[in-house]
């Protein structure tokens, strides 16, 4: 006959394991709480507004503003070739540098629920020097009422000579 040994856990497991679903089930609040924009337009001026507040959130360190405009899934591929995910894009809101997105060239294609943008983005640092001239193409899918980018493209078109 084989014995069975029966583990209980000791009440501090329990309690850990109980904060660690509510600290779970807030966040998951927290990141429903942000009030993303719905009922918008299906057509190329929404798009367009999107980029110029993505690029205004990014200068003012707005990470809930940019939150709202990334899909779940959205991976960007930026000027050096890496690849980021939307929890790598979010927190490296935070980190940027202080300076300006002049948006400019920018095109919206759209056909149904599928969308995107070709622009070109200026930045200069907060004296008004410039920066970096990066061209860029964000894609979109409409859902839940809204557009949220699921991917995006830069490509660095000049540096400053220093």
């Amino acid at each position: 006959m084989i014995a069975r040994l029966r583990i209980i856990p000791s009440r501090g497991v329990v309690k850990m394991k109980f904060a660690f679903w509510i600290l779970l089930l807030s966040l998951c609040q927290f990141a429903h709480a942000i009030n993303c924009p719905k009922d918008q337009p299906k057509d190329g001026s929404a798009l367009l507004h999107l980029e110029r507040t993505w690029a205004k959130a990014l200068e003012v360190n707005d990470g809930d503003a940019v939150a709202c405009i990334l899909a779940d899934e959205f991976e960007d591929a930026d000027v050096d070739g890496s690849l980021h995910s939307r929890g790598e894009a979010l927190a490296r809101v935070a980190q940027r540098k202080p300076s300006h997105n002049e948006l400019s060239e920018m095109t919206p294609h759209f056909q149904g629920d599928f969308g995107y943008v070709r622009g070109l983005n200026t930045i200069t640092d907060p004296k008004g020097s410039p920066v970096a001239k990066v061209r860029f193409t964000d894609i979109f899918v409409y859902r839940d009422g809204r557009w949220q980018s699921v991917a995006g493209q830069e490509t660095l078109l000049s540096e400053p000579s220093k």
